[in-house]
């Protein structure tokens, strides 16, 4: 596993919080915390903007990826909306994760709870190159759900 230095300021509201950590040695994402003055209470299919009371500076080449933790998905239909989230390099304003309940109760978010989990990644920039056709592939145009169709077989 590879390590980027990556700058971070804790923010007035998460003086008390740690920062973000792995779970456990192998892990991939960090877990983000909710920096939160009072509990929130969402409601099926509500979603708000939770705050982590962290910005960071990512260098360049790389982006943060905000994604749910699957406890919470599978526990409470807790989930983030825009999942993947992406931080880009140039951000430095904090980071928010949208949250919605897609479960049946309501959920309630408190200070300092675990709510998704960001990942580092290195990224690489394109330059299009332009063609009037692309090289051929056995697939070729075949998309949405056509790689795990059956294949009918001649008796």
């Amino acid at each position: 596993m590879s390590r980027v230095s990556v700058p971070v300021r804790r923010l007035f509201h998460a003086t008390d919080l740690p920062l973000p950590a792995y779970a456990t040695e192998r892990a991939a994402g960090l877990d983000l915390l909710a920096a939160i003055d009072a509990d929130l209470v969402l409601r099926p299919g509500e979603r708000r903007l939770v705050p982590t009371g962290i910005a960071i500076a990512l260098p360049p080449g790389y982006e943060a990826q905000i994604r749910p933790r699957s406890g919470l998905a599978l526990k409470h239909g807790l989930t983030v909306l825009n999942s993947p989230g992406t931080i880009d390099a140039d951000y430095r304003g904090e980071i928010g994760v949208i949250l919605i309940n897609l479960g049946d109760a309501p959920v309630t978010v408190t200070r300092g709870m675990r709510i998704a989990q960001m990942v580092v990644a290195a990224h690489a920039a394109v330059d299009w190159d332009e063609r009037d056709a692309l090289p051929l592939t056995e697939r070729g145009e075949a998309g949405f759900g056509s790689t795990g169709m059956l294949q009918e077989t001649e008796s």
